[in-house]
């Protein structure tokens, strides 16, 4: 492990790599207590249902209803739970509207560029994964057609805060009144999971205002991981659904051999309470004002580097950091360079710094950018070594006479999370 990257060099990955002693220290203490056993760690299950309490608060969760969550393994594990969920309501309603559940499958919306997880729900389930796909004009979920592939048969329609690729929300305010227009018009009701598995625990300190949760009707439960910009160690994640009517019964479990008959509703059964701690530390550490003191200057680093890259000429900014800190960029198409993205990604490895370059999602396979995600440890000073061991990148592919990557076919680095 000692050959390994330095993982606060790691601008690929969305998974925090810095905690504060403290911190740290109280969950070396609670490694070996495992979080399922409710009846024996009472306080870790109260510990786990207060976090729950303050990220329903954050997404504006109503008191007139009866909201539910849970802890989780992280967003993967969430996002399936929340998949399930849709899927296991809808076979229901469409059963009570006198649907044959068994003449075509089901289906879920998503735009082109989800998470690996979904793909995954959906070959596990037997759901057929209907794609919105993105387009020059579209980074982000396409409002013009997505209800195109909304019929019957569809469980949901997945929105993200944070598409993986580039950083992009989906608006889901406006999502929200194209699905409250369709379920005017027709009996079999569709609704809104949001995979705000990075963007949930940072939209809400640094856009208070804007609006993609509880807060809109037809959203009806979304999931974050607490191990981005939660700003705990991995694994943690946490998915709520806004009411109780809106998890099926039969996706929880009483369990009766721990000491007491306990439900849960996890896919993942044994697991550490130290993660639990780590995300009930930071929430009290912190607090409402520190998430956002911290997001809001995580939010500064990303903007500047932007800025740096777009002045150097050669690059075209696809975000500049102004929602997610992501930063992403791809060359122009008139630089009439000798290298490539991968190039400048091999030569940024020389000096330690792990920059994915990809090929954007089905319908953009051809656009090859990069990806900068900016996290909480990454400062003002690592962001000025950041751009000049760039320039310095830039001006030895510029005086180089050996081209590395002429292969004719894109490269797929595997950076997904």
């Amino acid at each position: 492990m000692l050959d390994e990257g330095n993982a606060r060099l790691n601008l690929a990955t969305f998974c925090q790599t810095y905690m504060e002693p403290e911190a740290v220290k109280l969950m070396s203490q609670t490694l070996e207590k495992n979080a399922i056993d409710k009846s024996e760690y009472p306080r870790t299950t109260e510990i786990e249902n207060r976090c729950v309490n303050m990220i329903a608060d954050l997404w504006n969760a109503s008191e007139k209803e009866k909201f539910m969550g849970t802890s989780t393994i992280g967003s993967s594990e969430a996002c399936m739970l929340g998949g399930m969920a849709m899927k296991f309501s809808w076979r229901k309603r469409a059963e009570k509207l006198g649907l044959d559940i068994n003449a075509k499958k089901p289906n879920l919306v998503i735009s082109s560029g989800y998470q690996v997880c979904w793909e995954k729900f959906c070959v596990y389930w037997d759901i057929e994964m209907r794609e919105v796909p993105m387009d020059k004009e579209h980074m982000s979920i396409n409002l013009d057609k997505v209800m195109d592939y909304v019929d019957e048969y569809t469980i949901g329609v997945v929105g993200i805060m944070g598409i993986t690729y580039t950083g992009r929300y989906d608006d889901i305010k406006a999502l929200d009144n194209l699905i409250e227009e369709y379920n005017k018009q027709t009996d079999y009701k569709v609704y809104i999971h949001v995979d705000a598995a990075s963007g949930g625990l940072y939209a809400p300190f640094v856009e208070p205002e804007l609006e993609w949760d509880f807060r809109l009707k037809n959203v009806i439960s979304i999931n974050t991981s607490g191990h981005k910009y939660g700003l705990v160690y991995p694994g943690v994640g946490w998915v709520l659904w806004r009411d109780k009517k809106y998890l099926p019964e039969e996706l929880i479990f009483k369990v009766s051999y721990l000491g007491g008959e306990l439900p849960t509703m996890a896919i993942n059964f044994s697991h550490s309470a130290s993660q639990l701690i780590g995300q009930y530390y930071n929430f009290v550490r912190y607090g409402f004002d520190g998430y956002k003191a911290i997001h809001e200057r995580t939010h500064k680093v990303a903007m500047f580097l932007a800025k740096e890259i777009e002045k150097t000429g050669m690059f075209e900014i696809m975000n500049d950091g102004s929602q997610l800190p992501i930063v992403c960029y791809k060359l122009k198409e008139d630089s009439n360079r000798g290298w490539n993205l991968y190039d400048l990604a091999d030569r940024l490895l020389m000096k330690g710094w792990q920059v994915p370059a990809y090929p954007l999602p089905k319908n953009l396979e051809n656009e090859i950018i990069q990806r900068l995600v900016i996290r909480a440890d990454f400062g003002m000073n690592m962001a000025f070594n950041y751009v000049q061991d760039m320039q310095e990148a830039i001006e030895a592919l510029n005086k180089a006479h050996i081209l590395y990557h002429e292969e004719p076919e894109n490269k797929t680095y595997g950076f997904t999370h």
